[in-house]
């Protein structure tokens, strides 16, 4: 199969989105140049889409809840937008419910045109600057996002961030995933290998504790039904696990299932924090990929990153990125069929 670009879209300012398909390994992606989108992802054997995403670009302008985008400079949460570097203090947009920062800002690289740099039949990667200023960051922020599938089922994702001044910097794949088809995730087991995770107040910012998972509903260190969040001592799950206490060589961390499709998803990253969220707030006034209809659950997301918030907690992993330093984060999703 030869490399395909095509024309998806063209933003508000009239730039031409494009479109990737890259293929290898049993896999097939559908790359976008806005947001670095994962739009569409297939493997060999099983019908339906393995992503929620949606066929036509204005929808993302309107109606997307960063489905398989790359959320940044700083995604996640930042309690107040504040924080402070070197005895410098910075305020950032407030662009969730006007009390917190979420995923880089309104305006953030997960609604901006990224550049392809280069591509191939199995990869492409694609760049972002981040200006200085833009949501209150310091610095030009350099972002370079490859995306590569190979044998086994596996997409990786390899992000690399620079700077021009001392800033913070923290990126994740947001792809909400279903390894079934149906309207719901609850067909689905799911394991994280986490010993701790962070509880968090009603802004959804970490409180500072990070508490063990042994004896809660956070215990996810053995295969477990999705539905266990509905049930009586339950809860919808949009946390942080906390892996490790900073960054490491790649390891597996997570896997889920589907009973439904003997579809299976093993989660492999060299990061400390992976946050489990399963789209509770869900509901999409439009209709996804092949006329689905995407309500609460229809989807998951496991975003390997640092923890949320880290910059205001002693403890936290490191989420200073300095002049001269590589920010390099990865992560593997790989497919398989049962």
């Amino acid at each position: 199969m030869n490399t395909k670009t095509e024309t998806f879209g063209q933003t508000p300012s009239g730039e031409p989105v494009l479109r990737v398909v890259i293929k290898s390994g049993g896999l097939t992606a559908n790359v976008l140049t806005w947001g670095a989108i994962i739009q569409d992802l297939r493997l060999d054997g099983h019908a339906a889409p393995l992503v929620l995403g949606f066929e036509t670009f204005p929808d993302y302008l309107e109606h997307s809840p960063y489905f398989g985008a790359t959320p940044g400079r700083n995604s996640n949460r930042i309690g107040g937008g504040r924080f402070s570097i070197d005895g410098t203090a910075y305020q950032l947009e407030l662009n969730e419910n006007d009390v917190s920062h979420l995923h880089g800002g309104s305006n953030g690289i997960a609604r901006q045109n990224w550049t392809i740099l280069s591509q191939s039949e199995n990869s492409v990667t694609l760049q972002i600057v981040d200006p200085d200023g833009r949501a209150g960051y310091p610095g030009n922020c350099t972002i370079t996002c490859t995306y590569r599938l190979s044998e086994g089922g596996v997409l990786s994702v390899v992000y690399e961030s620079t700077t021009d001044r001392t800033t913070i910097a923290n990126v994740c794949q947001h792809s909400y995933f279903n390894l079934d088809g149906l309207p719901d995730t609850f067909g689905h087991d799911i394991m994280i290998g986490a010993n701790h995770y962070l509880p968090t107040d009603a802004r959804q910012i970490p409180t500072g504790e990070v508490a063990p998972v042994e004896g809660s509903v956070f215990d996810l260190r053995t295969m477990t039904a999705m539905r266990r969040q509905l049930e009586s001592d339950g809860a919808p799950y949009d946390h942080n696990f906390c892996l490790s206490a900073e960054r490491v060589a790649k390891r597996t961390v997570a896997l889920v299932r589907s009973i439904n499709s003997g579809v299976s998803m093993e989660v492999r990253t060299t990061e400390p924090g992976i946050q489990l969220y399963t789209g509770f707030k869900m509901n999409v006034p439009v209709p996804g990929l092949e006329a689905r209809t995407y309500g609460p659950f229809a989807g998951f997301c496991l975003e390997t990153q640092i923890w949320p918030d880290a910059i205001n907690h002693e403890g936290f992993p490191k989420a200073i990125l300095r002049p001269g330093e590589t920010l390099q984060q990865e992560t593997d999703y790989v497919f398989s069929k049962a």
